[in-house]
């Protein structure tokens, strides 16, 4: 990873869920779990990530949200299986539209905003 991307990847705030992501790319259409979403992307857990660089489309729901969420991105990272290989596997995914990623970032700070609010 360069310097920039692992900059990039530290700019925005990231939070743990649990998403359901349906995306395309040219290996077909899969349906895995994102287990970390912020304005920059997405991490997807998967036993088989795609190639570096590959384009996909995705669409998720945010955990209490009613806007189906429709994105273009780009694997930028992936852990893949391997002997002695940590953390869970899957890929690293960067949005393609600043636009769309600074809508997710309002919709991801209000979802923040209701988990930390006293019950």
């Amino acid at each position: 990873m360069t310097t920039s991307e692992t900059e990039r990847r530290r700019r925005y705030r990231r939070q743990t869920v649990r998403v359901l992501v349906e995306y395309l790319s040219d290996a077909g259409v899969s349906c895995d779990t994102a287990i970390t979403l912020g304005a920059g992307g997405m991490f997807i857990q998967t036993d088989a990530p795609l190639p570096i660089d590959s384009m996909i489309k995705l669409s998720f729901q945010l955990p209490g949200g009613s806007l189906l969420h429709e994105f273009e991105g780009r694997v930028v990272w992936a852990n893949r299986p391997s002997r002695g290989a940590s953390g869970a596997l899957g890929m690293g995914i960067g949005w393609s539209d600043p636009r769309a990623s600074q809508r997710l970032a309002n919709e991801i700070e209000h979802l923040v905003g209701i988990e930390d609010a006293p019950a």
